[in-house]
C-alpha cells in the first residue's frame, strides 16, 4: 500500500499550468527521486504535495486519504515536512530557535528531538546560539533538514538539498539519509544531480516541462533513457 500518491496532479500559477497529470507513488520506507532540468516542475510538485500550491482535492493521497484540499499547516500535522529550496531559515533567530520552530507544527511524539538532531548534525550543537545567517551553506542546509525532522515526519520532502554545496558537504548530508530512513521516514528527493539521486533512490521520476517523461528503478534505466527523458530526445 502506498504511503503517498499523486493522481493526475495538476498545478497552476494563475493561468500558467506548471504540472500536467503527474502520477507518483511512494511506499513506506522508500526514497523516490524527482529529476529534471530547471523549469521542469520539480519544485512545484513538492509545493503541491506540501500544500503550498493549490491542487485538486483528490490529486494527493496520504494513507489513501485525499489531502489535496488541506493547507500547508494541516499537511505538516499529518506528517509531511518540506525542506525548501534555499533553506529559508529565519535570519533573526538562532540555530536552536530555528530547530525548535520545526517542532511546533506537529504535536505527536516521535524519535526526533533536539538532542537527536544534534546527534545527526553535531556542528549544529556547537553553533546552536549563533544567528542562522552566520552558518556556512552546508550548515544552513543541515539546520533546514533538522528543522523539518523536528516535526517527526513520516514523509520528508527535500528540494535541491545539494544545490550550491561543495561535493564533500553533499556527501556528508547524503550520508545522513540512511539514519533518517531508519527512524521510519520515507523521502521524496528533488535533485538536479542525477548521479546522486540515482545512487540513493528506490525509484526515479523524470519531469520534462511539467510532464512525466520517465519512471523506473535505477538499475533498470540506461544512461541514454535518462538523458533523453531529461533533455528531450
Amino acid at each position: 500500500m502506498a504511503l503517498l500518491e499523486t493522481c493526475n496532479l495538476q498545478a497552476f500559477y494563475g493561468d500558467f499550468q506548471a504540472l500536467y497529470g503527474i502520477d507518483t507513488r511512494l511506499e513506506a520506507g522508500e526514497t523516490i527521486a524527482i529529476i529534471g532540468a530547471n523549469g521542469a516542475g520539480k519544485s512545484t510538485f513538492l509545493k503541491a504535495v506540501a500544500g503550498l500550491v493549490r491542487r485538486p482535492a483528490a490529486s494527493v493521497l496520504f494513507d489513501r486519504q485525499p489531502i489535496g484540499a488541506l493547507s500547508a499547516a494541516d499537511v505538516v500535522k499529518l506528517g509531511i515536512a518540506l525542506v525548501p529550496e534555499g533553506r529559508r531559515l529565519f535570519p533573526s533567530l538562532s540555530v536552536e530557535e530555528n530547530l525548535l520552530i520545526g517542532g511546533h507544527g506537529r504535536k505527536l511524539g516521535g524519535p526526533w528531538t533536539l538532542d537527536r538532531v544534534y546527534s545527526l548534525f553535531p556542528i549544529l550543537k556547537e553553533r546552536r546560539s549563533q544567528a542562522a545567517p552566520t552558518l556556512s551553506g552546508g550548515q544552513q542546509q543541515m539546520a533546514a533538514i533538522g528543522r523539518a525532522l523536528m516535526s517527526n515526519p513520516r514523509v520528508l520532502l527535500c528540494d535541491e538539498i545539494s544545490l550550491g554545496l561543495a561535493p564533500i558537504i553533499i556527501a556528508d548530508i547524503y550520508a545522513t539519509l540512511p539514519r533518517i530512513k531508519a527512524e521510519g521516514t520515507s523521502v521524496v528527493l528533488v535533485e538536479q544531480d542525477i548521479a546522486q539521486a540515482i545512487k540513493v533512490s528506490d525509484r526515479v521520476y523524470c519531469f520534462q516541462e511539467g510532464r512525466l517523461s520517465l519512471v523506473g528503478r535505477p538499475r533498470e534505466l540506461t544512461r541514454e533513457q535518462i538523458h533523453d527523458a531529461y533533455f528531450g530526445s
